[in-house]
């Protein structure tokens, strides 16, 4: 069960480390170094006769012109990424920065920039000092020509890439594209691999002295302890809750209804929290950043309906993922039968991706009209569930803008569209 663990808790951790800027260009820098003194074994394998000689100053010019130009490349890139940046955060929201930030094609770019840098200043270094022979002094022209190639290849491709980071359309595809991997996760997962939680239930409260939000939730490591201690726990806090000291993490039950003996540490550790949510683990984050965006855009200082209008078509197309079909990588049988973990509520999600479109959108009538039939559509595609959810906003949506719209043909245009659902017709379920 260790093992199990420990691969849980190093997915989580190595995909926080892949968002982390630095990361990247560190590990070509290094490669970098490498394939510079590498070049030297070459001259130790006795083949310098079958290689052809090739002019020392010539790669040192060559390493020379690649040394100047790639700090200067690096640079304009560094410059251009921050820029886009911060386009991103004005024009979006902040809470898209992350995935602005993690973006692979500018990380590719910049660490191509920077590892050639290094490269050629170490290799000019090591040629200026003789220290490669005839044998290596080719092959370290070979090594500087595929350089060279690559950042060539680098810069043509990521000039195109560069022109679109940070931009609006681009940064709700970002985030519609980590919304939907989170969705298809737990939609193979519902309970992430635990029990399903039904009801309320009581057991022995665990606190955490930490203040923020659960950015994951280690079931391996709550299974192990539970099935130590012969006991259940019960996930009160799923990845996206705020906690605080005073709200519970978990419960725990034993088979003899007495509290467990021994510490509750490993438990409050199965708990990652920090100061921001993290999309990975978190689906109704998603939903919140792209109601955000569509709320920006129908502020008055910006007055985009049309983007509004965009992003209700990506959140209708991310609930399809979530209440079509059962996938066929869905487990039956919970893996971890001794925790138990609530199923996302469908209320939950309609409330994370519509409420604020529909209050910031009430006195547009493109927006109302879209918004009346993508609740339309996911009411035919849903369960009961979901249908009374897109009942009640329905109407909630419809009551703000009789409030909102000024004219009564926008308003008899709104209740034309709101009539094709039959709400007053056909009860919820």
């Amino acid at each position: 069960m260790n093992a199990v663990i420990s691969l849980d808790r190093l997915r989580f951790l190595f995909n926080r480390m892949r968002e982390r800027l630095w990361v990247r260009p560190l590990l070509i820098c290094v490669l970098s170094i490498v394939a510079a003194f590498g070049a030297r074994l070459a001259d130790g394998l006795g083949l310098s006769d079958l290689f052809p000689e090739v002019s020392v100053e010539s790669v040192q010019s060559l390493l020379s012109i690649m040394a100047s130009s790639m700090l200067v490349i690096a640079t304009f890139a560094l410059s251009s990424m921050v820029s886009a940046y911060a386009s991103a955060a004005a024009t979006a929201t902040p809470r898209s920065f992350p995935l602005v930030l993690a973006d692979d094609g500018s990380k590719n770019a910049l660490s191509t920039f920077i590892g050639a840098f290094i490269f050629s200043i170490v290799a000019l270094v090591a040629t200026k000092n003789h220290y490669f022979g005839t044998a290596g002094v080719f092959v370290l022209f070979l090594i500087t020509a595929l350089v060279f190639a690559a950042v060539v290849v680098t810069f043509v491709r990521w000039s195109d890439g560069i022109a679109r980071l940070g931009r609006l359309g681009s940064t709700i595809d970002k985030v519609e594209t980590a919304c939907a991997a989170a969705l298809s996760r737990r939609r193979r997962a519902p309970t992430l691999c635990a029990r399903r939680r039904a009801g309320q239930v009581e057991g022995q409260a665990v606190h955490t002295r930490s203040i923020g939000y659960v950015q994951h939730v280690d079931v391996s490591a709550l299974q192990a302890w539970a099935e130590q201690h012969q006991a259940w726990v019960v996930v009160e806090a799923q990845p996206g809750t705020f906690v605080t000291p005073d709200r519970p993490l978990a419960l725990i039950n034993t088979e003899q209804g007495e509290p467990p003996q021994g510490s509750t540490d490993a438990i409050v550790g199965a708990f990652a929290i920090h100061g921001d949510r993290v999309f990975e683990d978190d689906p109704r984050f998603g939903l919140v950043v792209l109601s955000e965006i569509a709320g920006r855009a129908l502020s008055p200082a910006v007055n985009d309906p049309g983007t509004a209008i965009d992003t209700i078509g990506t959140l209708v197309r991310l609930f399809s993922i979530w209440i079509g079909p059962d996938p066929d990588g869905a487990s039956a049988e919970p893996e971890f039968d001794r925790v138990y973990i609530a199923e996302l509520v469908a209320a939950d999600l309609f409330d994370d991706a519509f409420g604020a479109i529909a209050r910031d959108g009430a006195g547009s009538v493109e927006v109302g009209v879209r918004l009346q039939k993508a609740l339309l559509a996911l009411a035919r595609m849903g369960g009961d569930e979901v249908r009374k959810a897109a009942r009640s906003h329905s109407l909630l949506a419809m009551k703000r803008a009789e409030l909102a719209l000024q004219l009564d043909e926008d308003r008899e245009r709104l209740r034309a569209v709101a009539a094709e659902s039959e709400w007053s017709s056909a009860p919820a379920h």
